[in-house]
């Protein structure tokens, strides 16, 4: 049995329609943006490129987690069930949209740090082939770690079966056995702290150095543009870590259980949600881009009205 959220009768309706406007509109933008980009070819450059890998990647984390959230708004707490089988897919989906996001941005700062410090070789740098060499790497090397994670967890027996959690993550899933899991809890926190603290050294310390660029270069033009979509990427990873850490907290405090439950699925619903929205506003081609689109549509409408 999972537990999932706790929803009052009289609040069934409105958590139903907010998830749901949620998702759509997560699926639509982020959707929207792919095809964006795929079709423009003057956007099929590393760091738009990258923003297809970020946004196939959120659409991928929030329907591990949200329709099945919304299947179980109106189902009674007693009557929520899931198959094993199915929680750890569940769990694995989790787990690999969470670290394949840090991934990504991780070559995201690489991209931003080549163009910005390396200027002069980054079309020889950053090529397609690199481009695909580094994302494939980043989200092979994410699938070993959580298929790992994941068999140290499937491998115990279980002697309860309730999941407390409102979906199936790792150490729900390992709560469940009455082994000894200090295995376990090892490999969990070294495989978060390896992807977390590289993600988090390797994104300030490329940061300091575009800074340092910035400030030694004179051109103030270059360095706003530069700045702009640094600063675009940092929100990101900004929101990502509050969305991440969140929970953690939540969950560490007894009398914020319910809340706990909310925040825990902030990271595959607040980011998916904003990511597209920030790097539509902030990066002046897609912006551009975005409302050209809107133009050739309402063009053709107004002539088509004419006819």
């Amino acid at each position: 049995m999972i537990e999932g959220l706790k929803v009052s009768p009289q609040s069934y309706i409105s958590s139903f329609i907010v998830l749901l406007a949620i998702y759509i509109f997560i699926m639509v933008s982020n959707i929207s943006l792919v095809v964006l980009i795929s079709m423009e070819r003057s956007l099929h450059e590393p760091m738009y490129l990258l923003f297809c890998n970020m946004s196939v990647n959120d659409v991928f984390g929030a329907t591990a987690v949200i329709p099945r959230l919304l299947s179980e708004v109106f189902t009674p707490i007693t009557e929520r069930s899931i198959h094993y089988i199915d929680c750890v897919i569940q769990a694995f989906a989790c787990h690999f949209h969470a670290g394949t996001s840090h991934a990504v941005l991780m070559i995201m700062a690489f991209d931003r740090y080549v163009a910005i410090c390396n200027p002069l070789r980054y079309a020889t740098i950053m090529t397609h082939r690199m481009l695909v060499k580094l994302s494939v790497g980043a989200w092979m090397v994410i699938f070993i770690f959580v298929a790992v994670l994941l068999g140290l967890t499937i491998r115990l027996t279980r002697c309860r079966r309730v999941i407390i959690n409102p979906f199936c993550d790792n150490a729900s899933l390992f709560k469940l056995s009455c082994q000894n899991l200090l295995v376990n809890h090892i490999y969990g926190l070294a495989s978060a702290f390896i992807i977390l603290g590289s993600s988090l050294c390797s994104i300030t310390l490329t940061y300091i150095r575009v800074a340092i660029v910035c400030l030694s270069n004179k051109n103030k033009a270059l360095n706003s543009r530069a700045l702009q979509t640094c600063a675009t990427h940092l929100v990101v990873y900004l929101i990502m870590l509050v969305a991440s850490f969140t929970p953690m907290i939540m969950h560490r405090q007894p009398e914020w259980a319910d809340n706990g439950k909310v925040a825990s699925i902030l990271f595959h619903v607040i980011p998916p949600a904003l990511n597209p929205i920030i790097y539509g506003v902030q990066c002046k081609e897609l912006r551009h881009k975005i409302v050209s689109v809107f133009h050739k549509k309402k063009v053709m409408h107004v002539k088509t009205f004419h006819k």
